[in-house]
């Protein structure tokens, strides 16, 4: 099946990497292994900061829906047109119409409604997200966070699950060499969640400054000062790598022995996955999506939003209990491994489609 595929926040091709781009080019890889052919409709990022922003793109937009549609008067129109995180800030103004016009299936996959963001100049916005997602033939949610969601603002959409997944081959193919003192932490420097985290990780690590272990930061951005003056006076005991590839960042887990990220406000957290697949207990939060992907008490330990304090007793938990800690580790590789594959997620969502959808790839 011709699948177009588009992703209004990122692009798969956009040059900056980030959880959404990853995402999107997971799934763009599960639709391929499941037999079907992508190609990703539009690069236009219809993401705005503002509502006065969002009216601007109005000329762009109506340019690109008037390529698409000459585009595919010659071409081979697509079977399914598949939106990767439709939001009030990126919208998808291309799919539902385009969908109903050439009579093909409308997915969404992490689709989310602000009930909230209606009165704030956004309606307009919202309204787009609202009516595609009523059109859907199903809207897939990667947690149950998601799902509940939409199902109260939307009882009439259609909603399937597929849960988070990473393509693990990297780390199958290198066996975990653990140092158990060391921990790891894999995110942007940036304003927002990301920074909030950074804080609060901070902060525990100061209450555990007595016990022996080392942190490995992987990551850069816009606020990489700030974030370094956040650990000041633990500064000897911080391995600051930067931004890394998809290979060396696999390295750098396998040599872990725990994982940490506070988490703050995270959607679920493709690292969190990764790290896993390494062998590595995580110590997160139970907040936003985290649960969606780590199995509290079983490949991890997830505290209290928000509780400083009992964060940093689960990381020195962990680095006090050897035992805990490997068991951890062993079942959070097989938890991923086996659960929250390329080839498992193929198969969901493959089955999703054509359950859903009316559709599968050719025979």
């Amino acid at each position: 099946m011709r699948v177009a595929f588009y992703a209004p926040m990122k692009s798969p091709n956009h040059p900056v990497p980030s959880g959404d781009r990853l995402m999107a080019r997971l799934l763009i890889r599960a639709l391929e292994l499941a037999g079907h052919e992508v190609e990703v409709a539009s690069e236009i990022r219809t993401y705005a900061a503002t509502p006065e922003a969002a009216a601007a793109l109005a000329p762009a937009i109506s340019a690109e829906d008037e390529r698409l549609r000459l585009k595919w008067q010659s071409a081979p129109r697509p079977e399914l047109w598949f939106c990767y995180h439709p939001y009030y800030k990126s919208p998808d103004p291309f799919g539902p119409a385009i969908s109903a016009e050439f009579a093909i299936p409308y997915v969404t996959a992490e689709a989310s409604y602000a009930a909230k963001r209606d009165g704030t100049g956004w309606a307009a916005q919202q309204q787009r997200v609202g009516e595609a997602v009523l059109q859907a033939a199903v809207n897939i949610c990667f947690t149950d966070r998601d799902r509940v969601g939409l199902s109260a603002t939307f009882p009439a959409a259609r909603l399937a699950g597929l849960k988070p997944f990473i393509d693990a081959a990297l780390f199958e193919a290198l066996p975990p060499t653990p140092d158990p003192r060391r921990l790891v932490t894999v995110a942007m420097m940036r304003a927002g969640d990301k920074m909030e985290s950074y804080a609060m990780l901070a902060k525990a690590l100061r209450l555990i400054e007595s016990r022996t272990w080392s942190l490995s930061v992987i990551g850069d951005g816009p606020m990489r000062h700030e974030v370094q003056v956040l650990f000041a006076g633990l500064s000897g005991r911080i391995e600051w790598l930067g931004a890394l590839g998809a290979g060396e960042i696999a390295k750098v887990l396998g040599r872990g022995g725990i994982y940490v990220w506070p988490g703050c406000g995270e959607a679920y957290g493709l690292a969190y996955l990764e790290a896993q697949a390494a062998g590595l207990p995580v110590v997160a939060q139970a907040t936003a999506g985290v649960p969606a992907v780590v199995e509290a008490g079983a490949t991890g330990l997830l505290t209290p939003d928000g509780d400083v304090a009992a964060y940093a007793a689960a990381v020195a938990a962990l680095l006090e209990n050897g035992e805990t800690r490997d068991v951890m580790g062993q079942a959070a590789r097989r938890f991923v491994l086996e659960e929250r594959s390329l080839a498992t997620a193929a198969r969901a969502l493959d089955g999703i489609l054509r359950e859903s959808a009316g559709t599968g790839a050719r025979e």
